[in-house]
């Protein structure tokens, strides 16, 4: 599929309060296409609860309910449990930051991936609060700059997308929006398969990471290029590598310089060389753990415990 074969109706309207650059409004054009508009957003406290404008005058073209950071999961739930009621087959989506995510609504999440709730729930994490002034998140990484932490953040970040692949949920994916033909055909399975459903995508900041508005794009190709971020994909627990990610783990491309990646962005300017070394070390043992999950990878290891 090309990107000029995608649904051609815009659901994100012109004229919103985004920032230049935003990677919040070109993901969701994106997601809203391959749902083609048949949807509700539940959207807890984010930039997209800002950006879109107050009713009547919505820059979103589809149904939205405004909610607190906690509830998002729980309020979805109850929306989808609605619809079943009378017959109406409507995706219930969760359109949240990492804030949403990670940190305030991660209760309500872990509840709804727990129960099977059939919603879609679907992460833009710019790893950071970036609406309420770029404050540090759980998915912040090691050593960035933000206002809390004006010294560089000291601990690693959390992974909600390995912590829904231990709820054990039908669908995991994560996206970039540096590939937008890859997040809108996972978005295009993930409505295929019914229970809980959860997508994370990559969303580069450029007033929070410090860097030019017109490299969001290039940003969030280089994230994946450099295997700061990975692609992947889990349908009924099946795991693979996708695109570049893919790509790499097969070893059919060489990751770009992490410090390329790094060192382009303004919050990671400070990084001395042990810091550098630090998040090489991390994001060789993330692609370590992630190749376990390869189907394959790992029967040798767990046959031995079930003889």
């Amino acid at each position: 599929m090309k990107l000029s074969e995608m649904e051609r109706e815009e659901y994100v309207l012109p004229g919103n309060t985004s920032c230049h650059g935003c990677p919040s409004t070109v993901a969701l054009r994106t997601v809203l296409k391959a749902l083609e508009g048949n949807a509700v957003l539940v959207i807890p406290a984010c930039c997209t609860s800002v950006y879109m404008g107050p009713f009547p005058n919505s820059a979103i073209k589809v149904p939205v309910f405004n909610t607190a950071f906690a509830s998002a999961a729980a309020t979805a739930s109850g929306i989808k449990a609605s619809f079943e009621h009378q017959g109406k087959d409507t995706e219930v989506v969760v359109w949240a930051g990492d804030g949403g995510t990670y940190d305030i609504g991660l209760q309500a999440l872990s509840g709804a991936a727990e129960r099977g709730e059939d919603i879609l729930f679907i992460c833009y994490n710019n790893e950071i609060y970036s609406n309420t002034g770029i404050q540090r998140s759980g998915a912040t990484p090691y050593g960035a700059w933000t206002t809390t932490t004006w010294k560089g953040k000291r601990e690693h970040k959390k992974d909600v997308s390995e912590l829904m692949l231990a709820h054990g949920v039908p669908y995991v994916s994560t996206a970039s929006i540096g590939y937008l033909k890859d997040l809108y055909e996972k978005v295009k399975r993930a409505r295929e398969i019914r229970g809980f459903r959860y997508i994370e995508i990559l969303a580069p900041c450029p007033p929070g990471w410090r860097f030019p508005m017109d490299k969001t794009i290039k940003m969030g190709k280089l994230a994946v290029e450099s295997g700061m971020w990975i692609l992947f994909e889990s349908i009924e627990g099946e795991f693979r590598f996708t695109g570049v990610s893919k790509s790499i783990a097969e070893g059919r491309r060489k990751m770009k310089d992490l410090e390329e990646y790094l060192l382009s962005q303004g919050r990671f300017s400070h990084l001395t060389a042990r810091e550098i070394a630090e998040i090489k070390k991390y994001v060789i043992k993330k692609w370590e753990k992630l190749a376990r999950l390869v189907e394959g990878e790992v029967d040798a290891v767990t046959a031995k415990f079930y003889v």
